[in-house]
């Protein structure tokens, strides 16, 4: 394993971590850290139950604490690591914040948007960041899974 997959599993493991925190306030579990110079500059977990805010997914809170940290609404550089595929409105924000990377745990067949439902990463939009998935899949997926099958 190279050291950029290990550092690449460190920061997923970190999101996992959070996605549980979502999961145990209810929340649906997704978390995301965003990483700029090697270091967590941000992080975040879904919480659109607690702030009464549709916006409140994991990657905006990221997003958002990332921009804090680093003082600049630009996180050119910075790779953002989600548990679960991006949805259009994140995505959308992953692209105005000049996300370079974006890396994924599970595909999600029904929202996903960098390549399960459609691929906004290949679009003819202005800015592009690479995206990779697949990262632990499967510990990401059964969260997922567990926390939908507890709700059934």
């Amino acid at each position: 394993m190279s050291r950029a997959d290990l550092n690449d599993e460190i920061f997923m493991r970190r999101a996992i971590e959070l996605a549980q925190r979502a999961g145990d306030a209810g929340e649906v579990p997704v978390g995301a850290v965003v990483v700029h110079e090697r270091r967590i500059v941000g992080e975040g977990w879904n919480r659109p139950l607690a702030a009464a805010d549709a916006t409140s997914h994991a990657e905006t809170e990221a997003i958002r604490a990332a921009c804090s940290t680093v003082g600049n609404y630009r996180l050119s550089g910075a790779t953002l690591y989600v548990t679960l595929e991006p949805c259009l409105m994140c995505t959308g924000a992953m692209f105005h914040a000049r996300i370079s990377r974006v890396v994924f745990g599970a595909h999600d067949p029904k929202t996903g948007v960098a390549g399960s439902v459609l691929d906004l990463f290949s679009s003819p939009l202005n800015h592009h960041a690479v995206v990779e998935g697949g990262l632990l899949a499967e510990e990401c997926g059964a969260l997922l899974k567990a926390f939908f099958a507890a709700r059934r």
